[in-house]
């Protein structure tokens, strides 16, 4: 009984956060879908609810990421040109991925208010796509970095091993690196789909079906949540 209050303790403090209840529900968005795709033609009426559901909640995540820019502008006044950064190649990528995001959140607002008749949008379909590509590009920064971030600190512990003192790195480090790995298939999944969102013909943009994005989201949000359990952890 003690250790499942400490479970429900620790998933109300996550949840309190907007990045752990976005993740949470990114998981009932995607698992929803996932729901919809499998019975899509086993049961229509069931599947057409679990869409609407999966609808509905990816709208709720897209209208509270409408001031998202404001601490993306924070955060990329303070990352500034990438000094703090390990090497040149991760500040390249930081600061391209900067701009990428402090481009990418007008957009998304532009086709939030299209999408809401808020505003009369002319090529609304054009923004869509737009929107799409820079989705793709910011996740594939993201993910160029997470690798670049993992590649170094590999490095590190080699040099470790390679001086005949595996015990300079601390059990800790040796879980966050491990973690590290876990980001990288997080994030490929996110690549996945967000290239799945592209116009047909580019690359295999309109090819997944709504149960292989359901899966592929499903996965993503469950990784994301587990990390955020585990850094918690290992913070303490």
């Amino acid at each position: 009984m003690g250790s499942t209050t400490k479970f429900v303790a620790e998933f109300c403090d996550i949840i309190d956060s907007y990045g752990g209840r976005d993740k949470v529900m990114k998981a009932l968005c995607y698992s929803a879908k996932l729901v919809a795709g499998y019975h899509l033609k086993r049961n229509p009426e069931l599947a057409k609810r679990y869409a609407t559901a999966s609808s509905k909640i990816s709208g709720a995540r897209a209208t509270l990421r409408l001031i998202d820019d404001i601490p993306m502008i924070q955060y990329a006044l303070e990352y500034g040109l990438g000094e703090n950064e390990p090497d040149r190649i991760m500040a390249i990528l930081g600061v391209t991925a900067n701009i990428v995001d402090l481009l990418y959140y007008p957009i998304e607002k532009i086709c939030w208010l299209s999408e809401h008749k808020i505003l009369n949008v002319k090529h609304a379909d054009n923004w869509d796509n737009a929107n799409s590509v820079f989705w793709v590009l910011s996740v594939y920064l993201n993910l160029m970095r997470t690798l670049r971030n993992f590649w170094l600190n590999q490095e590190k512990l080699n040099r470790s091993h390679q001086l005949c003192n595996p015990t300079s790195i601390d059990a800790k480090s040796l879980a966050k690196h491990r973690l590290e790995l876990m980001s990288i298939a997080r994030i490929s999944l996110d690549f996945v789909h967000a290239v799945s969102t592209l116009p047909k013909g580019y690359l295999w943009g309109g090819k997944l079906s709504t149960f292989q994005v359901g899966s592929i989201g499903t996965l993503s949000a469950c990784l994301g949540i587990y990390q955020i359990f585990a850094k918690r952890r290992l913070n303490k």
